[in-house]
């Protein structure tokens, strides 16, 4: 054990000097794009520092599988530098084995790194989208999600406007069994629409078979009519609909689950959804398998004088996973491949990968 400790505590130390060096680019990187996006309003250094900061814990996030290869890799150069693989392979431990202790670890640590950082992006993700708002002065509007349907909230040329509907295509330009109540800014509710359907075309809400009532009369039952077509203007855009209650990185693990059902209980599609659940579950398993085929790349006899073609070998197979991981979050988005297959089989075969490279190691 005492060698796995000091694999460890060497792979901790370099993980931590590359996580240093990837959070300052992505920090200033980040900075000079929201220094671009609000290049047309007065804002503040220190908002645009805070929205920065604000968006790191996701950008670090998408990257550390990439992170944990590079340190992996820097540490069995360093040991082929130093000589220190010969002096173990000399002592009859093999690279599967030596890898074992270090790997279960990894597992484990990386499943309390998803536990920990994925509320932290979703809740800074959240923040960044009220603060980008606040500075761009948007209209409010707001979805909520609940077991008997959905709610919408949007600003008009009437005033507030609060929709009910009882479930909703998967665009979200199609409500049924929708009611909109609209609010006068002193009066309270001054006007109540129920339509069977309610399409959302540019530039408002066009209503099917719809009843009437208006709250300034004296009795609105009594005076309440029927309209087979109703037009009701908004700035509401399918986007901004689904964007407002769909946007998967600002909810937590552990609500997802319970956020799908409700979105396919109201009739949207969750594929999204699921694909990040799965994704985030396998996440543990993914930086399993690059921490091992880094190693495998990258330890090697010195003698051999190939440490550049083993270094450049690594950090192409560390960027193709990478790439292959979001590509394979892409078709299972659009549903082209089955989700858990979109999402556990890279991990999958990364970790065989690894494992075979390994044995090669040892035979060769």
């Amino acid at each position: 054990m005492t060698l796995e400790r000091y694999l460890l505590r060497r792979l901790g130390g370099s993980f931590l000097m590359v996580s240093g060096v990837f959070l300052g680019m992505l920090l200033l990187l980040d900075m000079v794009e929201q220094m671009r996006r609000l290049a047309g309003q007065e804002v503040a250094f220190a908002q645009i520092f805070r929205l920065a900061a604000l968006n790191l814990p996701e950008g670090f996030y998408e990257i550390a599988p990439l992170v944990l290869m590079l340190a992996a890799m820097w540490v069995g150069l360093g040991w082929s530098r130093s000589s220190e693989f010969v002096v173990i392979r000399a002592t009859g431990r093999s690279v599967p084995r030596l890898m074992l202790v270090p790997a279960l670890v990894v597992l484990v640590v990386s499943t309390g790194f998803v536990a920990v950082m994925n509320p932290l992006v979703a809740s800074s993700a959240r923040e960044s989208n009220r603060v980008m708002a606040q500075i761009r002065d948007r209209p409010a509007s707001a979805v909520a999600l609940i077991e008997e349907g959905l709610w919408l909230r949007q600003a008009d040329a009437l005033g507030q406007t609060v929709i009910y509907a009882a479930s909703a295509e998967d665009t979200g330009t199609l409500l049924r069994d929708a009611t909109f109540l609209v609010f006068h800014e002193t009066e309270g509710v001054s006007l109540r629409l129920q339509a069977r359907e309610a399409a959302l075309r540019p530039g408002g809400w066009q209503l099917t078979d719809v009843k009437r009532w208006d709250f300034s009369e004296i009795n609105p039952e009594q005076s309440s009519e029927f309209l087979p077509f109703l037009a009701l203007g908004t700035d509401l855009t399918p986007e901004q609909i689904r964007d407002s209650f769909a946007q998967v990185r600002a909810i937590p693990l552990s609500q997802l689950p319970g956020f799908i059902a409700a979105l396919e209980r109201a009739g949207f599609a969750a594929l999204e959804h699921r694909m990040r659940l799965n994704m985030e579950l396998a996440l543990p398993l993914m930086l399993c398998g690059m921490l091992m085929l880094a190693f495998a790349l990258s330890i090697h006899h010195m003698r051999a004088g190939v440490a550049g073609q083993r270094a450049l070998i690594t950090i192409l197979a560390g960027f193709t996973l990478f790439f292959l991981r979001n590509f394979a979050q892409i078709l299972g988005e659009s549903g082209q491949i089955p989700v858990l297959l979109a999402a556990w089989g890279l991990p999958v075969a990364t970790v065989l990968l690894a494992v075979g490279v390994m044995l090669n190691l040892e035979e060769g």
